[in-house]
């Protein structure tokens, strides 16, 4: 089956963008010559555009996407008109009553597919390809990866120059406290891998991070980045030798840029949720806590994640 136009409806935060990445990926693959336009988080999506794997790209916050949680929406002539020129709507909101789904069937089109974005038995990459088998569309390239074009590299190159040396991005945040190593290990660790690998760690923080930003405010040996957008935030991070960080869409990014990276895992499934590069075992580590608790996770010693960091930069 050929398709034309296609829309891909992609909600949740900058990780479980990333981990779309693949899906979006194999879509582009099957069908090189559709138009292919993505509504997703309006912080993320940029990303789909930058990467070369979209056409268009929007975000989800508009009164278009809010219609279609109306149960039997009165969708304005131009939306249905919109959406009926699709041949193939890919659906991943969260729609546990089928609303959006009856929405948009209502709307007419193409072919349309809702696959239900809450993983639970494979890992989440694997878990948004494997409903794309009914549209015929097969891989076996589940790592995400983003491909910057020369221009956003070469910005990154330019910010990284500033630093003088191999720059070491360091994230030690995430959408949740409970998922966080101790900000005091990341700045020992910082410490650590400036003395003995050469390398110039910059903390790199989203904005929602103030407590982490007032805790490194006392230490003035480490530079930090904040209020970057999504698009930003990549060009930096594809000049950076490496990364460390927690389970976060920050340490997804830098892995499916290929980064050499180490990712630390506490109370969240790295089975799952784990990062994966292009290259995989390679160029990303992933340290798991001694159990799925927070506890276990400020447990890990600052020397065990120097040496995955070692072993990636200094082979």
């Amino acid at each position: 089956m050929s398709y034309h136009r296609i829309l891909i409806l992609r909600g949740g935060a900058l990780g479980d963008f990333v981990l779309s990445l693949p899906a979006l990926a194999a879509v582009r693959r099957r069908w090189p010559a559709a138009r292919l336009e993505l509504a997703g988080n309006g912080r993320a999506a940029p990303l789909a555009l930058a990467g070369g794997l979209v056409d268009a790209a929007r975000s989800l916050d508009t009164a278009d996407v809010a219609r279609l949680f109306a149960p039997d929406a009165d969708l304005p002539d131009e939306q249905r008109d919109d959406l009926r020129s699709r041949d193939l709507i890919i659906c991943y909101l969260h729609d546990p009553d089928g609303i959006v789904a009856a929405n948009l069937a209502r709307a007419g089109g193409g072919r349309l597919l809702c696959v239900a974005p809450l993983v639970r038995d494979v890992h989440a990459a694997a878990h948004f390809l494997r409903p794309l088998r009914e549209l015929g569309v097969e891989t076996d390239e589940t790592a995400p990866r983003l491909d910057l074009g020369a221009e956003q590299r070469a910005r990154g190159r330019e910010w990284a120059r500033g630093f003088g040396g191999d720059v070491l991005a360091i994230q030690p945040g995430s959408g949740s406290p409970a998922k966080n190593w101790p900000l005091a290990k990341f700045v020992a660790l910082a410490g650590e891998a400036a003395s003995t690998l050469g390398l110039k760690p910059v903390f790199m923080l989203g904005e929602a991070e103030e407590r982490i930003r007032n805790g490194l405010a006392a230490d003035r040996r480490f530079p930090v980045a904040a209020g970057m957008s999504a698009l930003e935030l990549a060009e930096r991070l594809s000049a950076c030798a490496a990364y460390v960080g927690n389970d976060s869409g920050v340490t997804h990014l830098a892995a499916a840029l290929g980064l050499p990276a180490v990712a630390l895992f506490g109370p969240t499934d790295p089975r799952i949720w784990g990062p994966g590069g292009p290259n995989g075992r390679r160029t990303v580590r992933v340290i798991r806590a001694a159990a799925l608790t927070s506890a276990a996770l400020a447990a890990v010693p600052v020397e065990g994640v120097l040496a995955e960091l070692r072993g990636l930069v200094r082979p």
